[in-house]
């Protein structure tokens, strides 16, 4: 499955018809991003019942200061619209499918009630 490029437009669309989206904040000129786009591409060869999608950070500026982008690439995961990880970095290939696999395993209801008890506990 070929990644999704995500706009400002699109975006709110993909994210809530999709269960599961792993999004690549990136640049053309950044090297690291040329360096991690291989490694994004193939593991969205494997797992093609999740969507894979791309954030051109250059071209979507405002949808990069939304999510506070301060390097790139940065991956983050978004389950059942909630983000369930972000980070910064290249990850190389064994580092991505084990975060794969463990956002896949996470209990959605558990988190959902987690971010409920930490917003009371801010009150």
């Amino acid at each position: 499955m070929s990644t999704v490029e995500l706009t400002k437009e699109n975006f709110d669309q993909v994210v809530s018809d999709s269960g599961f989206v792993l999004i690549d904040f990136w640049a053309s000129w950044c090297g690291p991003c040329r360096q991690f786009a291989p490694v994004y591409d193939a593991a969205s060869e494997r797992h093609d019942d999740l969507v894979f999608a791309k954030v051109d950070t250059e071209a979507q500026q405002e949808l990069a200061a939304a999510f506070e982008i301060r390097s790139i690439p940065t991956l983050m995961i978004v389950r059942d619209n909630v983000a369930v990880f972000a980070q910064p970095g290249a990850l190389p290939e064994a580092a991505l499918e084990d975060i794969i696999g463990q956002a896949r395993k996470l209990d959605m209801d558990e988190v959902r009630k987690s971010i409920e008890d930490q917003k009371n506990e801010q009150k």
